[in-house]
């Protein structure tokens, strides 16, 4: 039990047991000069006075201390009250933070729901974006292989165009030298006619009969072929480009001779007798350089023509002064090819030589046939082949062959596409000789 309220207690039955107690007040006496008996009482008197009012300050005493406790006990009921009070807006505030925390802890849960199901759409977000970057991928390769297609699609349609444009050329060419022969039969005739009138004008016309006799002899093989050595050049073409395995430079030479049309000099070769080829993929060269040579005479040429006659003759031009410095014989072109039946093959370069027939193609006016089956006066052992340089018996320039069979006729140097020499990084020559080879492929094939 608590000390103070014991304390209390005892306080209030001592209070109540004072107050029932009744007091009588001693009323005053005279004095007297009591007996020696007296005396005595009246000190036994005096005490319990003396008692009296010790109980008396001691109840006294009692009764403020019974006020301050009672102003200590209703202080203490106060602050009961306002404890009791405190105590139930703690319990009040305790069951609004229980509710706010199970509401917490709702909203938590509801958070960590809604998380995981945002996390949840995240990731089929992130998987539908990595699908749609693979069907990107696939559409940007399709679009890179159409691109592709319709490039090759452009180049083949190219390619096709300038053959038209090359076949109308060349039908205008025919035109012309049919025009020209026509008037040159109307020359002869002329001539004839006036050959006829009598022995002055055959007489003033006889120098021109000697030259037309000369041009309609044949000339011996050995003759010709022996001109040929003597004039021959030799041409070397060096070509560089990258390479993953191996070199990238190759190299060539070949022996030719030089023609003209009357306007430009030109060196005449086979695509074989180059660095490139129509039968590998074609790629970017970075560097072709091409040298003419004869004796101690050597220049460098500048630029290499493709034909439009046929994409494997190819021609390199040559300058009057380069002409000069070579001192070679420059042949003139054949102007009449079928004057005889008969050409003379000058085999690789002069390994070999010898008089082939030849036979005209209704379907390819701009080559003929050469007879490989028959050789007459046969020097070296050899059959035609591509590259061989074939001439007319009246020493003209004829052709060049193409295939084993077949010799293009040389009429006309009308280039198709040409190559600078030197640094050819930037000319695209892969896509020049993509287009060529194109050509090439597109050609018949008993002629390739």
């Amino acid at each position: 039990m608590n000390k103070t309220l014991l304390l209390i207690i005892c306080d209030f039955l001592l209070l109540n047991l004072l107050a029932l107690t009744s007091w009588e007040k001693a009323e005053p006496t005279a004095v007297a000069h009591p007996a020696p008996g007296q005396t005595a009482d009246a000190g036994a008197s005096s005490k319990d006075q003396d008692l009296v009012e010790t109980m008396r300050l001691s109840l006294e005493d009692e009764r403020s201390t019974r006020t301050e406790l009672a102003t200590q006990l209703a202080s203490l009921e106060s602050e009961k009250s306002t404890l009791a009070s405190s105590l139930a807006n703690t319990q009040q505030q305790a069951s609004d933070l229980d509710r706010q925390l199970v509401a917490a802890s709702q909203d938590a849960s509801a958070t960590k729901e809604r998380l995981a199901q945002l996390q949840r759409e995240f990731d089929a977000k992130q998987a539908e974006a990595a699908h749609q970057r693979e069907q990107v991928a696939k559409l940007e390769k399709a679009n890179a292989e159409a691109r592709e297609r319709i490039e090759g699609l452009a180049v083949a349609v190219k390619v096709a165009e300038q053959e038209k444009q090359i076949i109308r050329e060349t039908a205008e060419t025919y035109k012309q030298q049919a025009e020209a022969e026509r008037q040159e039969r109307q020359k002869v005739q002329a001539t004839t006619v006036q050959l006829a009138q009598g022995v002055g004008q055959l007489a003033e016309k006889s120098g021109e009969l000697t030259r037309e006799i000369r041009d309609n002899r044949p000339i011996n093989a050995n003759v010709l072929f022996n001109e040929f050595l003597a004039n021959r050049v030799e041409v070397k073409i060096a070509a560089e480009r990258d390479a993953v395995i191996g070199s990238g430079r190759r190299e060539s030479a070949a022996n030719t001779v030089l023609v003209t049309d009357g306007r430009q000099t030109y060196a005449v070769l086979h695509i074989d007798d180059t660095p490139f080829s129509y039968q590998e993929l074609s790629s970017n060269w970075l560097r072709i350089g091409a040298e003419l040579s004869r004796g101690s005479g050597r220049d460098a040429a500048t630029t290499l023509h493709f034909l439009s006659l046929d994409p494997r003759v190819l021609v390199v031009p040559v300058e009057p002064a380069q002409v000069a410095l070579l001192g070679a014989k420059v042949y003139q072109l054949a102007l009449e090819p079928f004057k005889f039946p008969d050409a003379m093959l000058v085999n690789q370069g002069g390994k070999g030589y010898g008089e082939v027939p030849f036979k005209l193609d209704p379907q390819q006016p701009a080559f003929v046939r050469m007879d490989n089956r028959f050789f007459k006066k046969l020097v070296g052992d050899f059959t035609p082949s591509r590259g061989d340089l074939v001439f007319s018996k009246t020493g003209e320039l004829l052709g060049i062959m193409v295939s084993n069979s077949y010799c293009a006729l040389l009429d006309n140097f009308l280039p198709a596409r040409s190559i600078k020499l030197g640094d050819t990084s930037g000319q695209e020559t892969g896509r020049l000789l993509s287009e060529m080879a194109s050509r090439y492929r597109g050609l018949p094939f008993r002629m390739q």
